[in-house]
């Protein structure tokens, strides 16, 4: 019954997260009452009006974070969802903001993570209240707006004394369940550099976030016209590597795959990329210490063991390295590089290593961002309520399973990651061409449906 009622309600959910996709949600600097820009503040607004036409009741914690809840009781368990999204980057076949709808898949930036499954969430919800299923617990659906970028929405709802759920999930990674999260850091360095030189490393640019591979950088170099036509003669030793030139200048630009920075090995970083190129370059002294120094220290590795970090465990696997962003000129250089550790190990296992070779190389801190690993043990009561709902839904067996990625359940106590892609799916998040296939959200959010049954019981 359930189910069916899911199904009836397919073309206005349908409708529902197109529109919340067609706005553009990237977190953009504070502009009045709108703390994350005013993207991210329409998608807010957006998802709490539906909720309130939905018939909830809704609190918006002044524009960073709201929610819809629905029943009584003394508990409460939740969903807890993001609206925020990464930028679009470049390589899209239909618009990034369009929620197109082709071949049974709606495109766009944020239909997978995470508003497709978040605005899911309110109609499982819904499906539930116009059926009057008794519940013995308050369900909230919890709309965060700063998840791909520290997550200050949930500690500021933290922060102003709201209730804690005692059991609850976010749809914004994979089934079956993920009981553990590696420890994410993100920091940002910079080189300041002495440009003297036959050749001038102008501007260097690249990715479009610390967690994404980047599949685009480029660099701009000024010289003579003899020195530049070197240059030219160095392009067929390597791949994805095209050059134009105009007067004493030319432009290098570099191509590489684009992948979610958990999964760093499954792209190609056309940042480093380039840098290989640069490296054949004779610039100032300066700006070859800082190539040299990435082609030595970074490279293409993406298990940090060529800055000396070794970790790993059984229960998650290796350390994951990620180049995320470059930009500069002729002053300096700044990178942004994404680490993820694993649950069993900790931030100070691995951090004095990593200063000790950016010192190496003379860069600067700029900021070190750290969000600690989550490991929930499989004899929680949550968890088992999860394998058994999994299980029944889909008549496969519910493993448990550690990430490289970072959710809100870091944030949040008693939250684990909880779909909405499942086995064998690609993994399109971050990625162009974003997706999320029509079939498999409402198989989700049937499955939604049923945990928070079995969690509000």
């Amino acid at each position: 019954m359930l189910d069916r009622k899911i199904l009836d309600m397919k073309d206005e959910i349908i409708q529902s997260i197109q529109k919340c996709v067609q706005i553009k949600s990237v977190e953009e600097g504070s502009k009045g009452n709108m703390p994350f820009g005013e993207g991210v503040y329409k998608a807010l607004e957006y998802s709490l009006k539906l909720s309130e036409n939905l018939g909830f009741n809704t609190v918006n914690l002044d524009n960073m974070i709201g929610y819809a809840e629905y029943g009584q009781g003394d508990e409460m368990v939740a969903v807890l969802g993001h609206l925020d999204v990464v930028p679009e980057g470049d390589g899209w076949k239909y618009p990034p903001y369009g929620g197109e709808i082709h071949g049974g898949k709606i495109y766009g930036r944020g239909t997978t993570d995470d508003k497709g499954p978040t605005i899911g969430a309110i109609y499982a919800l819904k499906a539930i209240k116009d059926l009057n299923i008794p519940l013995n617990k308050r369900v909230r659906i919890i709309f965060g707006t700063n998840e791909e970028t520290g997550s200050n929405c949930v500690k500021h709802y933290v922060k102003k004394g709201e209730e804690i759920p005692v059991a609850g999930f976010t749809p914004d990674s994979e089934y079956p369940i993920i009981n553990g999260e590696k420890g994410i850091v993100t920091s940002k360095y910079k080189k300041v550099l002495d440009s003297k030189g036959d050749l001038i490393l102008k501007s260097i640019r690249g990715g479009i976030a610390p967690n994404v591979v980047p599949d685009y950088a480029e660099a701009l170099i000024k010289g003579e016209k003899q020195k530049i036509n070197s240059i030219k003669m160095l392009k067929d030793k390597y791949k994805d590597i095209v050059i134009e030139e105009k007067d004493n200048e030319i432009l290098i630009k570099s191509y590489g795959i684009s992948a979610h920075g958990s999964t760093p090995h499954k792209g190609k970083n056309a940042i480093m990329n380039l840098i290989l190129f640069l490296n054949d370059i004779d610039f100032s002294l300066d700006t070859n210490e800082f190539l040299c120094f990435m082609k030595e220290y970074i490279g293409l590795n993406t298990d940090g063991k060529s800055l000396g970090i070794n970790l790993q465990d059984e229960v998650s696997g290796s350390f994951i390295f990620n180049l995320g962003t470059i930009i500069g000129n002729e002053e300096e250089i700044a990178i942004e590089m994404n680490m993820r550790y694993p649950v069993t190990k900790k931030f100070e296992d691995f951090i004095d290593i990593f200063k000790e070779k950016m010192e190496i190389g003379r860069l600067q801190e700029v900021y070190t961002r750290h969000k600690h690993s989550l490991y929930v043990s499989p004899d929680s009561e949550f968890i088992k309520k999860l394998q058994k709902v999994y299980e029944e839904k889909t008549g496969e067996k519910a493993e448990l399973i550690c990430i490289g990625g970072g959710t809100y359940a870091k944030a949040m106590d008693n939250i684990v990651a909880f779909g909405p892609v499942f086995k064998g799916q690609p993994k399109v998040e971050h990625q162009p061409n974003e997706y999320i296939e029509i079939d498999s959200l409402m198989k989700s959010i049937q499955i939604m449906a049923a945990a928070i049954c079995e969690l509000a019981k």
